[in-house]
């Protein structure tokens, strides 16, 4: 096993990021996000107050959302932070599906003395993606880069509605983060802000044997203190290992869906299509992963999650 912990697993990401007791990680990197960007504010988070990660919709019968992170800050602003392993087919819908709970969480019920007048506070969803994100009309067109040809550009994405009119970003309250982990190409000698040495860290952290000259900040002394797997306790380190191995069999059952739901779809698409045929085969793997995951007894969320099947297809297998 390695020195440091893996940052892209459950237990992992919520250590560095999801507790109180390491609250300062969480402000660090995303006041390096806000610094890249022009149209995020740079007044900075001073403090994060975490909240309930398991939201419910209105009524019993809509789906559930469950984030890895979810804090506000002192002026209201609200933080949905999600690690993504693997890619989902809706990945942009369940983005704005999960940063309406917290949208409609501002809703004041009406009164005589002080209706409501809509005023919102600010939402942010930050997504730390272990895959190159493509959409479906890029994949078949084949119209994308090797990860070897992109830029520092193109792997920090910030997305907020834009009046095509004027060319200008139209709302700024809310706004979608999003990193493409496997396009970060830099080594240690190329970090030279502290959104490099953010990147570079949750890229390399599992792969490293000490802290590389380069990261001597505060904050990531602290990082590499807590993410040292020598001093879990057993309780931690069992639950570790456990969220290391959901992560191999999750990402090893995904790429074999894939894989193998192309090829089914392919022999479909002979006959009515390569596109229908490979959605087809895609959804036929998926429900065949989740019954294999069922099977292993991973948690119906956990597989809700990584297969992008309704809860209730999940409890029917």
């Amino acid at each position: 096993m390695s020195k440091y912990l893996n940052p892209y697993t459950d237990f992992g990401f919520k250590k560095l990021f999801g507790t109180e007791l390491n609250k300062d990680l969480l402000i660090s990197f995303l006041n390096a996000l806000f610094e890249k960007c022009n149209e995020l504010p740079k007044d900075g988070i001073e403090d994060v107050t975490y909240l309930n990660a398991e939201k419910l919709g209105r009524a019993a019968s809509e789906r559930r959302a469950i984030f890895d992170v979810y804090c506000t800050t002192k002026s209201g602003s609200k933080f949905i932070v999600e690690m993504q392993n693997v890619f989902q087919q809706f990945f942009k819908d369940r983005s704005v599906y999960y940063s309406s709970f917290p949208i409609r969480e501002m809703a004041r019920k009406d009164s005589k003395e002080e209706p409501w007048s809509y005023e919102l506070n600010k939402v942010y969803t930050v997504g730390i993606l272990n895959f190159v994100f493509k959409d479906k009309e890029e994949q078949e067109n084949g119209d994308y880069k090797t990860v070897n040809e992109f830029s520092d550009e193109d792997l920090f994405h910030v997305v907020m509605l834009k009046d095509l009119t004027t060319n200008k970003v139209f709302y700024k309250k809310l706004a979608y983060l999003y990193l493409e982990m496997p396009k970060f190409n830099k080594t240690e000698s190329e970090l030279e802000s502290m959104y490099d040495k953010w990147l570079f860290v949750l890229k390399n952290l599992a792969r490293l044997l000490e802290r590389p000259k380069e990261l001597q900040e505060r904050v990531f002394e602290k990082l590499f203190r807590q993410a040292e797997i020598a001093m879990f306790t057993p309780k931690e380190y069992s639950d570790y290992e456990e969220s290391l191995h959901n992560l191999w069999d999750i990402t090893n059952a995904m790429n074999d869906a894939e894989t193998k739901g192309f090829g089914k779809g392919k022999e479909e698409g002979l006959q009515q299509g390569e596109k229908l045929g490979i959605e087809k085969g895609v959804q036929s793997e998926k429900l065949e992963t989740a019954k294999r995951m069922k099977a292993d007894g991973l948690p119906i969320e956990v597989i809700s999650k990584y297969t992008q099947l309704s809860v209730e297809d999940i409890k029917k297998l």
